[in-house]
């Protein structure tokens, strides 16, 4: 009699409690993906809701979950359907005793694997659920889920305090034999309705899916680059790969579980440094478990336009601004230039996410939603949790938010982009004005226009809205709704 094991989230044989359980049990073992048509639909605002970046880093991670499955003697089972529907099959058809996976927090995942447990209550079958999203376990936090912390501060603080990382599971050397069962074939873009996009050489590098390959962008990053000394001063930047660590996608979809990067920091900081960097890459970690947690706790209320907070905001879902901001194509070179980057990768650099979301937000005044669903489409890196965790933040319906906090577009892009070697990166229209002058080409005189070879309006759009005027209308907009709220 076999034990499933259903893979979500979670594509890595590495630190994987449900694997590891269901060995223990001494079972052989039917390792499952079922690709959920629901996931290729669209968002309720009609975008794609799995873009061709995304979908093409989910394939690949895919694959290599099948090669390191066979690698130990085992093989990875792929369906297509609703897993409510693939599950119950498998386990009447093969006599599947119990089904074990990782539970996730959010509203569509948690109604299929309702539906899907019911079911299995219905035939007799175990289930079998870990918590494997986060570097922290819920056991292991100083109070109960229900009294989380409403300010992230005092959330790591105390988690800082009293309570500890549980060790990385390791990579089983060996698995049972397959049962006897077709393990059938992985879809490709093309199956799911998608074009294979083409790399662009201007991308920060090439995001490539798979267990394989997050741990050897750890090693590289860590011990090759060695960049996580200057992680902290770095972090903010938007040209290069090693700015940051990019170690986000593999995360996204559990193909590096932040256990094993917690792990990998403190065997660094044992070997060869400890400072503020290498905390400040464990403190990101403590800010993607939080959002999960507060998820959880939460539920819907992470996608309610009122947000966290419970905001009436009077938001606007003005499309013909929504598409000048989406294509980048504002007359504001930070924000279009970093819109244009996620739209030719699939990547944006997080300075960069909360600028355009800041604008989007808090100079366009435009429902906050959009940009979400936008981001899930294309981010190679979504993770529901962090992204509409971080979209109530910026929109200010966060609850950890500062009331109207706002980015001054002008003067981030002087403070994170001096020499405009980023915009320039991404608008070569731009490419010849001066760095005291690219980031504010509206200002530009038409001698200095005909001299740089741009002619605003016309190759490159000039400003959507007026920034201090636009800020101000949407401040006054916030305010009424906090002091409606009382």
């Amino acid at each position: 009699m076999p034990a499933l094991v259903w893979f979500r989230n979670d594509l890595r044989l590495h630190d994987h409690q449900p694997l590891a359980a269901a060995l223990k049990a001494g079972m052989p073992i039917l390792p499952l993906y079922c690709v959920d048509p629901r996931q290729f639909g669209q968002t309720s605002f009609g975008f794609p809701k799995t873009g061709a970046y995304r979908a093409q880093f989910w394939l690949e991670s895919l694959a290599d979950l099948r090669r390191s499955l066979q690698a130990v003697g085992s093989d990875l089972v792929v369906r297509l359907g609703k897993p409510e529907d693939i599950i119950p099959d498998l386990v009447t058809a093969h006599g599947v005793t119990a089904v074990y996976w990782h539970s996730e927090v959010t509203s569509e995942e948690c109604q299929v694997e309702q539906a899907l447990t019911s079911k299995l209550a219905a035939l007799g079958c175990q289930t079998k659920t870990d918590w494997g999203a986060t570097l922290y376990h819920p056991d292991q936090l100083p109070w109960p889920m229900t009294r989380l912390p409403e300010v992230f501060t005092q959330f790591r603080q105390q988690v800082e305090r009293h309570s500890t990382v549980a060790e990385a599971l390791p990579t089983p050397p060996q698995l049972p034999p397959l049962p006897q069962i077709d393990p059938g074939t992985l879809p490709t873009l093309a199956d799911l309705g998608l074009v294979t996009p083409t790399p662009d050489r201007r991308a920060v590098m090439i995001f490539a899916g798979g267990e394989t390959v997050g741990l050897a962008r750890l090693n590289h990053y860590l011990w090759e680059a060695d960049a996580l000394k200057t992680y902290k001063q770095t972090r903010n930047g938007m040209v290069g790969a090693n700015y940051s660590s990019k170690f986000s996608a593999w995360l996204a979809l559990g193909c590096l579980s932040p256990r094993r990067v917690y792990a990998a920091v403190r065997q660094y900081e044992r070997d060869r440094l400890r400072n503020d960097s290498t905390y400040w890459l464990i403190f990101e970690l403590l800010w993607r478990d939080y959002f999960r947690l507060i998820a959880a706790k939460h539920g819907d209320r992470i996608f309610y336009p009122s947000g966290l907070r419970g905001l009436a905001i009077d938001w606007q879902q003005d499309w013909e601004r929504f598409d000048v901001w989406r294509n980048g194509k504002t007359g504001f070179p930070l924000v279009d230039a970093n819109l244009r980057e996620l739209a030719c990768s699939g990547f944006m650099s997080n300075r960069g996410r909360q600028n355009v979301a800041s604008f989007l937000t808090k100079n366009l005044g435009i429902d906050w939603r959009l940009g979400a669903e936008w981001f899930e489409s294309l981010l190679v890196d979504y993770d529901v949790c962090s992204n509409y965790g971080n979209w109530n933040y910026a929109a200010g319906v966060g609850n950890d938010a500062r009331g109207f906090r706002y980015f001054n577009i002008s003067k981030q892009a002087k403070d994170y982009d001096p020499e405009g070697l980023y915009v320039k990166h991404w608008l070569p229209e731009l490419a010849a004005i001066p760095a005291a002058k690219v980031h504010e080409p509206w200002r530009l005189q038409p001698v200095e226009q005909r001299r740089f070879g741009v002619t605003i309006g016309v190759d490159y759009p000039g400003p959507v809205v007026d920034l201090a005027k636009s800020v101000a209308a949407n401040e006054k907009i916030y305010h009424a709704a906090r002091d409606l709220r009382g």
